[in-house]
């Protein structure tokens, strides 16, 4: 049976975000991630953690000017030693709160520009390596161009290219359901293709992002499968409840903790 971790930057918006951990942890959830915990302070995350007993799934690298647009550096290659000070920070709230892998967004940039294709791989060897001397793993996400225009990383087989050939361990694929529907479609397949590659799955309906209990997918199905295939991590719910978050929880009841 999957693992679901609620996405506290998508769910449970009723609440200030410290008290989506303990509305998480109510709802039946077992563990928590989000994008970014940086306007608080690690030990204060990690309090709500151990308070709701919630395993911290994952987070993002510091994003850059989040609020101005940006959407990762790691492509910008005037902005590195900014990344290596993120870098820095990010390992503070993984030691605080336990967490195991961590998401590097890429940017707004051209993919097929040498230059910020060649900065991105910069980053991903510096990241990767100050993450493994405290063995943790580092993401790669593919986004869509409809949610995020402009973005670097916006293929699977890029990303899969950047991984097989940088030939770092601890380097995985962040696989999202719902960005592999819009930008390739074939999700089972290739989650079966993919699964040795991949630190972590996100789940919501396509087209709305809404809960994942309907719309193009069938989600029992690829709960299922990825059951079947053996994956042993968590699954991030990343979507944006259509309503309030308490109401639209029935597809995860038979998944919560008890």
């Amino acid at each position: 049976m999957p693992r679901f971790a609620a996405n506290l930057s998508f769910m449970f918006g009723e609440w200030s975000f410290l008290d989506r951990f303990d509305a998480a942890g109510d709802a039946g959830f077992a563990a928590v991630e989000y994008l970014f915990p940086y306007d608080f302070a690690p030990d204060v995350i990690a309090a709500r953690l151990r308070k709701n007993g919630l395993t911290q799934a994952l987070f993002n690298l510091p994003p850059g000017d989040f609020a101005g647009g940006e959407r990762g550096i790691a492509a910008l290659p005037e902005r590195f030693e900014e990344l290596k000070a993120g870098v820095a920070q990010a390992l503070l709230y993984a030691k605080a709160t336990g967490a195991k892998r961590l998401h590097m967004m890429a940017g707004i940039a051209a993919p097929e520009d040498p230059v910020a294709c060649a900065a991105y791989r910069r980053a991903i060897a510096f990241a990767a390596e100050q993450l493994a001397e405290e063995s943790l793993e580092l993401l790669l996400e593919p986004i869509n161009p409809r949610d995020i225009p402009g973005y670097f990383l916006r293929d699977y087989g890029r990303a899969l290219q950047h991984i097989e050939e940088l030939r770092l361990p601890n380097v995985k694929l962040q696989f999202d359901v719902y960005h592999r529907q819009i930008l390739h479609g074939d999700v089972t397949v290739a989650l079966r293709a993919l699964m040795p590659k991949i630190g972590h799955i996100q789940i919501a309906s396509v087209p709305s992002r809404q809960e994942p209990d309907g719309e193009e997918l069938n989600h029992p199905f690829l709960f299922a499968e990825i059951d079947r295939l053996g994956y042993d991590g968590l699954v991030g719910c990343e979507y944006r409840p259509r309503g309030e978050t308490l109401a639209g929880l029935g597809w995860f009841r038979p998944y919560a903790r008890r």
